[in-house]
């Protein structure tokens, strides 16, 4: 597997530390490995079709298909994430080790990306995808580093876009679920030959910082805006 450990994106969250007024602290960061297989996934969309191949046993096989970038690994359906179908459409994932779950749209496939705890995306649509990350945090509630638009803004510059695209905010809101708070929020990034919409919700519980993040193709947004919506509203921290 490609290691995204040591790629600059990784290195770059140390300045996203300290992004933060000190009244905030310092909000522990969405670690950006991972982010670069989207960005790779849709330049490798734009090529001919090849190949991948690698044995490997157990639950990781290969996709072989050129859109997915080197270090992608699909992961067969009896896979611990997979569940059964909830609504229509939709399929549910519930982690009870890191304490969260969502639904993704019925056909994505769950593929290993080092840094993130769980990413699944559609094999034709690179863009489509959905990922979680959990990062380690004091912190008890995700209020107390600042507001909706503040955590947006600085994720969107420091975390999920590399610094070449150009960004957005469009909207970012706080909500409640069962007394814990969400951060919710849509942007745009532009890279040079496509331009990508997205969702993203965050949120503190058992001692981390949680991140999801879903979006498509510009091109493709107003088709699966609504998805894309459900996968995040249905986004849920529980106790472990």
């Amino acid at each position: 597997m490609v290691s995204l450990q040591n790629s600059p994106s990784v290195h770059r969250t140390s300045l996203f530390l300290n992004s933060f007024p000190q009244k905030h602290s310092t909000l522990p960061c969405c670690r950006r490995a991972g982010i670069s297989f989207l960005i790779k996934a849709e330049q490798a969309a734009s090529s001919s079709t090849g190949s991948l191949s690698q044995d490997r046993p157990g639950r990781r096989q290969v996709l072989a298909i050129g859109a997915v970038a080197p270090g992608i690994f699909l992961v067969n359906q009896n896979s611990k994430s997979f569940a059964a179908e909830t609504k229509k459409g939709y399929l549910s994932v519930t982690d009870k080790k890191d304490g969260y779950s969502f639904v993704y749209p019925f056909g994505w496939q769950e593929v290993v990306v080092e840094g993130q705890d769980k990413v699944f995306k559609d094999v034709i649509e690179p863009l489509e995808t959905v990922s979680v990350n959990v990062i380690p945090t004091s912190k008890q509630d995700i209020r107390e580093l600042g507001s909706a638009q503040e955590i947006a803004e600085t994720l969107i510059k420091k975390v999920l876009a590399p610094p070449s695209q150009k960004t957005k905010l469009i909207e970012a809101a706080e909500h409640d679920v069962d007394g814990k708070a969400y951060y919710t929020f849509e942007f745009i990034a532009k890279a040079p030959n496509y331009t990508r919409h997205a969702l993203s919700t965050v949120s503190i519980g058992n001692g981390k910082f949680y991140t999801l993040t879903t979006g498509a193709s510009e091109r493709r947004w107003e088709k699966m805006k609504d998805k894309l919506h459900t996968v995040i509203d249905s986004f849920q921290l529980f106790n472990v």
